[in-house]
């Protein structure tokens, strides 16, 4: 039997990494980051706090070292990611799981077979958004995922 393995999902940091998104994501595996990263200190301050950790590049990044989207292949699941402001075939990478940032909204859903999950934003709060990571489990049974609101003023 497989063993399970978390996965930490951030993403819309906007420059801001949280000691609350870091606790959150505390013991995962790896840390995917989808995209508004927006400095080049973060990437590096969670693969040294939480866990190595692959970034996109979103619509406010500007750095051109990262990739538009990530392949990964984790506990037996295809997990896809990109940052999701700009169209992109996803269908050909016949992913297991997707993982988009961009709307600031959290969400997981299960659409076609593919579980689809938005963190929410983990920087600046936006309007009346939470403030939001999410951790996904692989390798035991199918694909799961949850949002996690961060207690943030």
């Amino acid at each position: 039997m497989p063993v399970p393995v978390e996965i930490g999902i951030i993403s819309d940091t906007h420059g801001l990494l949280r000691p609350e998104a870091v606790l959150a994501l505390e013991g995962c595996a790896e840390v995917l980051h989808a995209g508004d990263v927006c400095s080049e200190r973060i990437v590096g301050e969670l693969a040294e706090l939480v866990a190595p950790c692959h970034a996109v590049r979103g619509n406010c990044d500007a750095d051109p070292g990262l990739p538009g989207f990530v392949l990964r292949a984790l506990g037996g699941s295809r997990v896809l990611v990109h940052h999701g402001h700009q169209p992109f075939d996803e269908e050909a990478l016949a992913p297991d799981v997707v993982i988009t940032g961009h709307t600031h909204v959290p969400l997981i859903e299960s659409r076609g077979g593919v579980l689809r999950i938005n963190p929410g934003s983990a920087g600046p709060r936006r309007f009346r958004l939470p403030v939001s990571v999410a951790r996904l489990t692989l390798g035991e049974g199918p694909p799961r995922a949850r949002i996690i609101e961060l207690d943030v003023a």
